[in-house]
């Protein structure tokens, strides 16, 4: 059973994913400082730094924010290994030029949010690019055919000098429905074209937080239910579902966060100790650069010989991080200090560990072997949380 329950805590809305009575992830929204990440606006340039190739723009938003040469150049299909072109940022725009921008990244702690000209529009099962003229199929898709067949549909119903990444959600699809959502989404962009501008800066986009994205993220990951505690919620979800043309059952439950000891499973999220069943535990701190997490033994001993007790509880550790970095959306470099082992045979176990309990993981997850110092580097892309 998945489900996927939206509960308030003060000026917050809570969101989990729960499989089987589990919490696998968690997002929180505040409802005064909503994420900004996917709205579109017409920003007014404000200052060129020709030395950095780069430029700030007022988006009418907290902070003035950041666009780099190569988000205004034309985006290029990586897939082809096209090459950028090279151009000085001040031939393409002035200080005081009106520029349409999607925010692609949030503020983090002193930087302004990062902002892009190739806009994109996250629908069920495309990401629709305007002004790209390529396709791609998500890695995510091996069958050969399938990619082709999915192609073909979604070439056929983008409009000219349009291009998509296929989702992953979009396999086995039928064309009926493709088309359908490529037709809306479409139209969206057209209806966000055609929005009045009485200033600039403006904004022309609401994404709509961390809450839209995640029901459109999972409507088709065999997501069972949404489960609201505030009654109030309940058309929003129900317009939501709407737009993206998805039935998903919604219940009200006022009590939910006593279900499955829901209240208990948040609240061990904000500790950076965890313990592991076999009485080893990990920490995981931040620092401004990465997340560094170390593995300890704590009150395991085990019976046997060291390398097969340290071994173990790598391995419990392995499982446990993975689990940790989806729930709490960790991003970014993490670091990983597991027990010292000698053997290659259990440091690759370890290994395999990680990257078969990643693939559980919605977002991409890339696992490097051990350093000479005996340390793991995994890099990660978060989801939806704007910290960690």
């Amino acid at each position: 059973m998945k489900e996927l329950v939206i509960c308030n805590s003060e000026n917050k809305k809570v969101i989990c994913l729960i499989e089987d009575e589990e919490l696998v992830e968690k997002y929180e929204e505040d409802e005064s400082d909503k994420s900004i990440e996917g709205n579109i606006y017409i920003g007014k340039v404000q200052n060129v730094i020709s030395g950095l190739q780069s430029a700030f723009v007022n988006i009418g938003e907290k902070r003035n924010a950041f666009i780099h040469v190569k988000d205004i150049l034309p985006k290029v299909d990586i897939t082809k290994n096209e090459i950028l072109e090279k151009k000085s940022i001040s031939d393409l725009i002035k200080s005081g030029d009106p520029l349409i921008v999607e925010v692609k990244k949030e503020a983090v702690d002193k930087k302004g949010p990062r902002l892009s000209t190739h806009i994109s529009l996250t629908s069920r099962f495309i990401v629709f690019m305007p002004n790209a003229d390529f396709i791609t199929v998500s890695q995510k898709i091996e069958n050969e055919e399938e990619k082709e067949r999915l192609k073909e549909i979604v070439r056929k119903y983008l409009s000219k000098d349009n291009g998509a990444i296929i989702r992953t959600v979009a396999e086995g699809k039928s064309e009926e429905e493709l088309k359908n959502d490529i037709l809306r989404t479409i139209n969206k962009w057209k209806s966000i074209q055609n929005t009045p501008v009485d200033k600039i800066p403006q904004k022309i986009y609401d994404k709509g937080g961390v809450l839209k994205k995640t029901i459109v993220d999972l409507v088709d990951n065999k997501l069972d239910k949404i489960v609201l505690e505030d009654e109030n919620d309940f058309n929003n979800i129900k317009q939501c579902l709407e737009e993206i043309d998805a039935k998903i059952e919604i219940e009200i439950d006022k009590d939910i966060l006593n279900k499955y000891s829901l209240s208990k499973q948040i609240k061990a999220t904000e500790s950076n100790k965890v313990w592991l069943r076999n009485g080893g535990f990990i920490t995981i701190d931040k620092t401004e650069a990465l997340v560094a997490i170390d593995v300890n033994s704590g009150k395991f001993i085990g019976k046997k010989d060291v390398e097969e007790t340290i071994t173990k509880v790598n391995l419990e550790a392995a499982k446990e991080i993975s689990k940790q970095l989806r729930l709490r959306d960790i991003s970014g470099i993490i670091i990983i200090d597991f027990i010292d082992m000698q053997e290659d045979k259990n440091k690759q176990a370890v290994i395999n560990e990680i990257v078969k309990n990643s693939k559980k993981d919605r977002s991409k997850v890339q696992v490097e072997e051990f350093t000479k110092l005996n340390l793991m580097e995994i890099t990660r892309k978060h989801i939806n949380s704007k910290k960690f």
